[in-house]
Order: C-alpha cells, then structure tokens, then sequence
C-alpha cells in the first residue's frame, strides 16, 4: 500500500515579478494508502470532480436480477481484497526484494545521491546472492539498502511504525480513509485506520467498511482528502454516514459525533496605517492543518466587513503541514486557469500541473511575510502568488523544502518511505534546497 507524504525544496534564482502571461508496474504498485502524515512532511492530495447523486444501483434493491449483479458485484470485491491481502508466508528474500523493486521504479533522484539503474541492479546481485536468515535481519538490510541512497526523507518503517501512521486522522471522527480502484473505474473510499474507542469506532464504525455517503451526499470517486474534509465540522456536533460492512455485508447510516481535535490556525487583526486613512488586515497562518482554508476565509470576510483595504498574510515560521490545504488557499487568490504548483517525478502519476478552476475569492491587494522557516506548504503559497503577480513576498529567503514522499506497504506489515517527486514552481524553479528570493527584506 502507498501513503504519499511530501517535503518541499526547490532551487530558484532572484527573479522580479513578472505580470504578463505565467508561464511496467508490480502487484505492490498497486496497493495504496491514503496521503498523511504532518511536522516536517505534508499531504499531497489533488482532488477529484465531484460526484454524482445518490440515486445508485447499489443501493438498492430492486428486482431479482439487480440482486444478482450486486452479488457478482461482491464477489469481484471478494477477489479485489484477496489480491491485496498479504501472503503470510513472504519469505525474507521476497521483502527485501520488494523494497527494492520500489526504489528501482518510483524513486526521484533529485541531483544529490549516488543513484544509478546499473548501481542498484548490482546491489540486488550483492545482496539477494545469499540466503537471509531471519525476518529482523532482512529488515537491517532493507534499512542499510536505502540509507546507500544518500536521501535523508527516503527510509524503513517498522510494522509498528506504519500501523502507527497508518492511523493518522484528519476526519475529526477517528478515521482513516482509503482510497482503491472501483469495479467500474474511479475510486471507492474504505476505512483504513480506525483509532479504538474514537467517536467512529464507539458509533459503529469498522475497520474495512466503506463510506458510501455524508450528510446524504454520494462520496463514491471522491478523494479521500475531499470526504475527510465533508466529514469536519465543529466540536461535539455531528455527521451522519452512510456504510457498507465488509465486501458484502449490509448498508447501515451511522451518527457520529465529532471530536475534532485540531486548534485553528489563523489569527488575525486591523490595523490603521497613514494616520488612521487605511485598514489593512493582518492574518497570521501558523499551519496548515484541515482548519486553515476555512478558518482563513471567515478571517478574510471578517476584516473585509471592517473595511481592510489591503492584505498581509504572515507565513513566517510556518512549517507546512496538509499541502492540499495550502494548494486550496493559493487558489483562493489565483485567476481561472493560473497554475498553482508543478509536480514533477519518474512515475508518470507524480507528473501534474495543478491549476485553478474558479475565479478568485479575494481580490484585494497582498503582502506575504516569509523567513527561513518558511517552508513545504507555505513555500507553495509563497512561489504560487508570486510567480502569478498576485502578491508581493518580504521577508527572508524560504526554507527550501519541496520533496513528495510515497510511503509503501511491504508484504509483512513493514513499509518503506521513498522520496518519489517534488514540487516545480509556476515559474518552473525547484524550490527544493534553495528556498524562494523574496522581492523585499523589508518593507519598501
């Protein structure tokens, strides 16, 4: 199974606002987690179109020929879990093997390592040339096999660890979502990780179940950072989902009381500038948690109200956090059409423009303050309106950090995390180890 994490560093040389026009798989491959993880990595979730109502076939139960296709429906889902079910009786030269074959064919070297096609075959010679004895052992090789790589983001995972990650909640109900391919394409959202005695597991919830809907609006090909997002809401009120029990169990509508743990990340105030003649709105972002898209538009409504007649949104010693939420506040800002961020890897999925689909929310003249722990998500912002002339940057120049992770399920439980892509600007400059030049150190 797969998580993807991100990190973001990208090189870019000092360049003035330009204000025209911006500018063979294995079974393993296969199986997916969802994008997690926070500190010092971030998501990476593009979200999907949305979908359509709830008038569907599966779920109802119409005539005796219906009730025949959703049989043959669950018996697919049947053989769909057992590919994806583990073998018990991996062999130790198999896991090492498998960790291998993910390097060999997601890993992105991103200018700094040693890596090499005709190098790595040759240490899979070397290490699969004799017969490892124990499954601890093979985990020792599997770590001293990456750590070669000389790409401190790309290691081993403990069965523990992963579990552990695995479990990760962004939901405010105690799950985690994931995503795997549908009988009929798109994607179907099952319940990964399900934190014991969490508002979803007390309510009802289990482990494998798959969401079929929330507050009555069908999720099927949704992402699953689109569903957690439906699931969020304010503390101790609640959602109302709907489930389907194992590949062919009953569909039950559960009510789930939320326990959202996550503390807004935006605070904001007015200040009077030229003697008391202008209102600007100051808004601090601190993270970007699942709160800060919402949080940051009632701050900006609210100053709005009051009479700002211009922005400055402080991304200093902001470390980054969910990256989908910082693409969602950059396209907040953008135009129709304007690219907020390039991915770039080896595997054809992590190749992706990202662009905005709407008009802007806010219009109003924008400062952003960055310093050097400026970094991943907000860097993201940072290069988005800058490189689309949507916001002057002042400050310092940025971390530097714009590296995305895949985290993959081994076949015992175990997992490797594999540096796989990075993040290209609008401007096509690598923010990764460089940082981005602000056009100011202070204000002009």
């Amino acid at each position: 199974m797969r998580i993807v994490l991100c990190n973001t560093s990208l090189k870019q040389t000092p360049t003035p606002p330009l204000c025209s026009s911006p500018p063979s798989r294995h079974a393993w491959h296969h199986k997916t987690l969802i994008r997690t993880l926070s500190s010092v990595l971030s998501f990476a979730l593009i979200l999907s179109p949305p979908s359509l109502s709830l008038e569907s076939p599966i779920l109802q139960t119409t005539s005796p020929s219906s009730g025949q296709f959703e049989l043959e429906e669950c018996r697919e889902d049947e053989r769909e879990e057992e590919l994806e079910t583990p073998p018990d009786l991996a062999s130790n030269e198999e896991i090492v093997d498998e960790a291998w074959q993910i390097v060999n064919e997601s890993f992105l070297d991103y200018g700094r390592h040693r890596w090499s096609p005709e190098t790595w075959l040759q240490k899979r010679e070397d290490i699969l040339s004799t017969s490892i004895q124990s499954r601890s052992k093979a985990h020792s090789i599997i770590e001293r096999m990456l750590s070669s790589l000389g790409d401190p983001y790309t290691r081993f995972l403990t069965p523990a660890e992963l579990s552990k990650m695995a479990k990760y909640d962004i939901s405010g109900i105690g799950i985690n979502l994931r995503e795997i391919p549908g009988n009929k394409g798109g994607v179907k959202l099952k319940v990964l990780g399900l934190i014991l005695d969490g508002p979803a597991h007390s309510a009802g919830v289990k482990q494998g179940d798959e969401i079929l809907s929330v507050n009555g609006v069908d999720v099927r090909g949704k992402s699953a950072f689109e569903v957690s997002s439906m699931l969020q809401g304010p503390n101790e009120t609640f959602v109302n989902i709907q489930v389907k029990h194992g590949n062919c169990g009953p569909i039950q509508s559960i009510e789930v009381q939320r326990q959202f743990v996550a503390r807004t990340p935006v605070f904001y105030r007015l200040e009077q500038v030229d003697n008391g003649s202008t209102s600007v709105g100051y808004i601090r972002l601190k993270e970007f948690n699942a709160l800060a898209r919402k949080d940051l538009v009632t701050a900006m409504k609210r100053l709005q109200d009051l009479g700002a007649s211009y922005f400055i949104l402080d991304l200093r010693d902001n470390l980054g956090g969910l990256v989908q939420a910082g693409i969602e506040i950059a396209k907040l800002f953008l135009n129709q059409g304007e690219t907020v961020i390039y991915t770039v890897g080896r595997d054809p999925q992590y190749q992706n423009t990202i662009t905005t689909e709407a008009a802007p929310f806010f219009t109003a003249p924008l400062i952003v303050l960055v310093n050097n722990r400026t970094a991943s998500a907000s860097e993201i912002v940072a290069a988005a309106l800058h490189d689309n002339c949507r916001a002057v940057l002042v400050g310092e120049r940025t971390f530097g950090k714009g590296l995305i992770q895949s985290v993959f399920e081994l076949n015992d439980g175990s997992g490797v995390v594999v540096t796989v892509g990075k993040y290209v600007t609008p401007r096509h400059m690598d923010i990764n180890g460089g940082g981005i030049e602000p056009d100011f150190q202070s204000f002009p």
